[in-house]
């Protein structure tokens, strides 16, 4: 059922009861007001008729018969509509007339006011008296040489045929109010609902491959339409950042795999030879079968190291702003450190992680370098810069001198390491950030220096390639932004590939 229906069929039974409702206070009030008429004639009754029923009383005491009967007259002329009871102090009847309920009732004493008193009728009354069963009665106190007491009555049902005059009325009113309320409602319903419909065809029309851009909602002055579009378009862009992101990862899985069918099939086929080898020649002497041996355990390690890196720039590919916060830039770059001293205690490394600063002036970095960045994002460029260093920063014959040093220059957190090899020539730098760009005598897979320039893309830095300033081996440089007190948030890249392009540094 539409909205509008809705409306006009709760206003078209809401309008009758509340018209209900203000007939029963409206009755009310009118009965109250007539039974106030009604107080106010018997009033004015009783004192127009009160002379003539003191004379009445005097020539009832005096024996007068003929005085009697023109009083009698007289008071039943003066009463008008009202009936009149007289009695004398002893409480015997001297005359009565017009309508009045029946001898038994009792009835009230001087004194008391406007009463009601409930009964039938006197006999000799119309046939709209007779049927009347409660009265209100004035009693007045006759004084005089013969006191006695004065009755004036009426009917309550006299006001009977204008309270139902009034209810029906009120119930006409209420009938012809649901149809007419209910139609009122629906065409202002449809009227106030109009906007609503136009949403709902819009978002009905939307092209799904369009999404939050294609919506253009029209602001229309109407503030919970307004609010409602507003929802909509939030929801839709939700929708299409979480379709990116899925479609991303889709294609991530799809780049993973066929990175690594490609690589892998080198290393397996050589895998196979040598196992085909072992196989076929029993007779190998241990010399022959050892240097195998040797090859099949580089091949392992060579597609363990391959798998490993594709997963690390695929997770890199996959990562959230929710997994970045503060951190101390030493602290990945000790940890690395600590790791190469443990795997190779033959290599030097000058580890500076202390900054040059002057606390006075940035009090918020004495403690160290902090950056906004994901703790393991930077660890993985550590890592893999001291890896690169250690396997390349020797002359031959020599083991590996490495220098790390943090720094903090114009606004930025700056990380070097400085090796003592061979360096590489200015033409070939920007072509050690590919995907699977090795050195012919590098064992490594080809992804350590991609996933540094992927990390450091993720943290809004630069990754370069120079020579030390002694000219001497090559010098990795990282820059990333430092954290301030008005840009503590990371931007992430729109669309990550690392994994499926190279990009070139």
């Amino acid at each position: 059922m539409r909205l509008a229906t809705r409306i006009a069929l709760c206003t078209a039974l809401t309008v009758p009861l509340l018209v209900l409702g203000a007939d029963a206070a409206l009755l009310g009030l009118v009965t109250h007001d007539l039974r106030n008429q009604q107080d106010s004639r018997l009033q004015d009754r009783a004192a127009a008729a009160l002379p003539d029923a003191r004379t009445l009383l005097n020539a009832d005491r005096a024996g007068r018969p003929q005085v009697e009967a023109n009083q009698h007259r007289k008071l039943l002329d003066s009463a008008s509509d009202v009936g009149v009871r007289v009695a004398d102090a002893n409480g015997t009847l001297v005359t009565q007339g017009g309508p009045q309920p029946g001898d038994a009732v009792g009835l009230p004493a001087p004194g008391a006011g406007v009463t009601t008193v409930r009964g039938r009728a006197a006999a000799g009354g119309g046939a709209a008296d007779a049927a009347a069963r409660s009265w209100r009665v004035l009693a007045v106190r006759v004084n005089g040489a013969t006191p006695g007491t004065l009755w004036v009555f009426v009917p309550t049902s006299v006001t009977d045929p204008q309270v139902q005059a009034v209810r029906g009325r009120v119930l006409l009113i209420a009938l012809l109010a649901a149809p007419v309320s209910g139609l009122i409602a629906l065409a202002v319903a449809g009227r106030a609902t109009a906007p609503l419909r136009r949403l709902g065809r819009r978002a009905a029309a939307l092209d799904p491959r369009a999404g939050a851009a294609g919506f253009g909602h029209e602001r229309t002055g109407v503030g919970d339409i307004d609010d409602l579009a507003a929802v909509l378009e939030s929801v839709l862009a939700r929708y299409d950042e979480q379709a990116e992101r899925t479609a991303q990862a889709l294609e991530t899985a799809r780049s993973f795999s066929a990175a690594a069918s490609h690589e892998l099939r080198t290393p397996l086929m050589s895998l196979q030879t040598n196992l085909d080898v072992l196989t076929a020649h029993p007779e190998l002497s241990a010399a022959e079968r050892a240097d195998i041996l040797a090859d099949l355990r580089g091949d392992h390690r060579r597609m363990l190291e391959l798998l490993t890196a594709l997963r690390t720039l695929a997770r890199g590919d996959l990562v959230e702003v929710e997994a970045f916060g503060p951190l101390d830039l030493a602290e990945p770059a000790a940890a690395a450190v600590a790791e190469l001293h443990r795997r190779r205690p033959e290599i030097a490394v000058d580890f500076s992680p202390q900054p040059r600063i002057d606390p006075g002036s940035y009090p918020e970095l004495a403690s160290g370098i902090r950056v906004f960045g994901w703790e393991a994002g930077l660890r993985i460029v550590c890592d893999n810069l001291l890896a690169n260093a250690a396997v390349h920063g020797h002359a031959p014959g020599q083991p590996a001198r490495i220098a790390v040093r943090l720094d903090r220059q114009d606004g930025q957190a700056v990380l070097t390491v400085d090796d003592s090899g061979p360096g590489i020539a200015p033409q070939d730098r920007a072509a050690v950030f590919d995907r699977f760009h090795r050195r012919r005598d590098s064992p490594g897979s080809g992804l350590g220096l991609t996933l540094v320039a992927q990390q450091v893309a993720l943290h809004r830095g630069t990754v370069t390639v120079s020579t030390p300033p002694d000219g001497r081996g090559c010098r990795m440089e990282v820059r990333l932004p430092l954290i301030s007190s008005d840009a503590n948030t990371v931007a992430l890249p729109a669309r990550r590939d690392w994994i499926g392009a190279a990009p070139s540094g």
